[in-house]
């Protein structure tokens, strides 16, 4: 499909950009603050051989961008190749960071705000970009946004969704794991992500980084684990995340309290993002 001049890279970050310049974006509180910074934006193309790696390591059950792309369009006859993969970065403000560095057992209000409040907007984010793409001509979808999507059961790594989020930023030259599971990026970790798969061929984003866990201090040096002292439940050890622990606060404990305190919803903790090294930077 042939891409006119104006409609490339930049065109696409705009149209985000744009959108994380709106009232939409907001954490619903009396000050009116956005939930959200400046947001960042990597590319990856539709048939990069990761997609189907993860697939093979997670499961029969998750999704490459073409099997996405044609749950959206089934009728249409487009292979991997002619896709590519819009992921963005949507960064947590200063005051929500700094209000969250201080709690050690549950999230502050401003983090539950964003956790809430502002998946909204990305949730609408994700849809309005798709929505601009298809209207300008090349169809698309945001795989998180489809009926289907769901939480499954891998038999390598436990509850696992159909769509990862962190995986695609990781495939788009966007950030790697720390040991948390939480994806470090030119952000830092305390960040939110969000896709959308495209008919149209974009530039790739180089990745500049070889391994999954390169911008993580435990993984490359050794040192660091902070996040370790930051979980109030042990859920991060010294071999990885257990997600389980972690599943289970987040549902049981958290979930109530920022009900009962805020009147929000969802499902919010964060804390192993906060108060350490990769909160806003990459550490190395």
């Amino acid at each position: 499909m042939a891409i006119p001049q104006t409609r490339n890279r930049s065109w696409v970050a705009k149209i985000i950009a744009d959108f994380c310049d709106s009232p939409a974006n907001t954490l619903g509180n009396a000050t009116g603050e956005p939930a959200w910074g400046t947001p960042q934006v990597g590319y990856a193309r539709g048939d990069d051989p990761l997609f189907e790696s993860l697939k093979t390591d997670i499961g029969p059950f998750y999704w490459t961008p073409l099997e996405a792309f044609h749950l959206a369009y089934p009728d249409t006859g487009v292979t991997a190749a002619e896709l590519s993969v819009i992921c963005y970065i949507l960064p947590q403000t200063e005051a929500t960071r700094r209000e969250q560095r201080s709690e050690t057992a549950f999230p502050a209000e401003r983090w539950a705000r964003s956790r809430f409040h502002g998946e909204q907007f990305n949730c609408a984010l994700r849809l309005h970009l798709a929505a601009e793409l298809t209207q300008a001509g090349y169809p698309a979808v945001a795989p998180e946004r489809l009926p289907d999507f769901a939480y499954r059961q891998s038999e390598r790594f436990g509850i696992a969704s159909n769509w990862s989020e962190r995986h695609t930023a990781w495939i788009a030259g966007l950030g790697t794991f720390g040991l948390s599971d939480g994806l470090i990026t030119r952000a830092g970790k305390a960040v939110r992500f969000g896709s959308v798969v495209v008919r149209m061929k974009l530039d790739a984003t180089p990745r500049t980084y070889t391994g999954h866990q390169d911008w993580c201090l435990w993984y490359a040096k050794g040192t660091c684990g902070v996040c370790m002292q930051r979980c109030p439940v042990d859920a991060i050890s010294a071999t990885g995340h257990d997600k389980s622990k972690c599943f289970d606060y987040i549902r049981n404990v958290t979930a109530q309290y920022v009900q009962e305190h805020y009147g929000t919803g969802a499902t919010p903790c964060g804390l192993c993002q906060v108060k350490i090294p990769c909160e806003a930077r990459v550490p190395l």
